[in-house]
């Protein structure tokens, strides 16, 4: 059987999005509503479904990938936590309109009305040229082409071919006192020029550098994750919405470690300083021929 990958994962035209994360129990009218959401990616709006652990499973015990787990709370060090609000179904919409996103965010939402409970709904926006609110480019060195598609999506012949492992988290910026440094001190924290996003050379480069961290090496090999994060928030609350594809669960683990200082070195990323994540779930995005069996039509 084919495995082909939600493609809104990789649609990139957007510059509105809507993550809703809801509860929910597997029910023949969850599965109704699953196939009627499916629909809603037509015209303007890309759209991804994806699906906690307990539900994928009892959705597609056939179809459950060998590595997903639940979003586990993160106590690291120096108080830096990360909680764990795993949720059941998060769905991702994206598109150059803000009002085509809301019209099939609302769609979605009145389909799951039935069999659902809505915890967390987060509006984002294209902040200038694909900056975080920080002022720096985000997502420079994402992969793209047929690297992200290698980075996000899980080999032919595993389980769960073609789906993609998910991790979301909210966090909220504090921008006064990020933006109370030098713009050189803010290049440290990040470890990228401000203005243009080049790297900083590695013999200045500090070891806590947000990108130092979560860049993930195994035996001389970065292992890349494909991000989707957006900017959300208005004047008094802001932040980032981190949303992540991979081939492996482990990477995010791996990356998440590293930044909350339980990684064998010790070290904390330095951006924590400056934010912090307010949500966390762990998610599977099936293939477009597993999610309609799980929706209750052929594969």
């Amino acid at each position: 059987m084919p495995s082909t990958p939600q493609p809104g994962i990789f649609a990139n035209d957007s510059r509105f999005f809507l993550a809703l994360e809801y509860r929910c129990a597997d029910a023949p009218a969850l599965r109704v509503a699953i196939a009627r959401i499916r629909g809603y990616s037509a015209g303007e709006t890309a759209l991804v479904l994806a699906f906690g652990a307990a539900l994928w499973r009892s959705l597609s015990p056939h179809g459950m990938p060998a590595k997903l787990r639940d979003f586990s709370a993160i106590n690291g060090v120096d108080g830096f936590t990360a909680p764990s609000t795993q949720c059941d179904l998060l769905i991702w919409i994206h598109g150059p309109r803000a009002d085509a996103v809301f019209d099939a965010g609302r769609a979605a939402h009145l389909a799951l009305a039935d069999c659902a409970m809505l915890q967390y709904e987060v509006p984002g926006f294209q902040y200038h040229d694909g900056r975080d609110l920080t002022g720096f480019l985000d997502g420079t060195a994402n992969p793209q082409a047929d690297e992200a598609r290698q980075a996000a999506l899980i080999p032919a012949g595993q389980r769960g071919a073609g789906g993609a492992y998910v991790l979301s988290q909210k966090y909220r910026h504090d921008l006064a006192a990020f933006e109370g440094l030098a713009v050189a001190d803010q290049e440290k924290v990040i470890g990228r020029a401000k203005a243009d996003s080049t790297e900083m050379e590695k013999s200045v480069k500090p070891k806590d550098a947000h990108i130092a961290r979560v860049e993930i090496e195994a035996d001389g090999e970065e292992l890349k994750i494909y991000r989707r994060s957006f900017p959300w928030g208005g004047v008094a609350e802001h932040g980032l919405y981190f949303l992540g594809f991979a081939c492996d669960q482990r990477r995010f683990e791996a990356m998440l470690a590293n930044m909350y200082g339980v990684s064998d070195d010790g070290l904390h990323d330095h951006l924590m300083h400056f934010t912090r994540a307010l949500t966390g779930s762990f998610w599977f995005a099936p293939s477009v021929e597993e999610l309609r069996k799980a929706a209750g039509g052929e594969g």
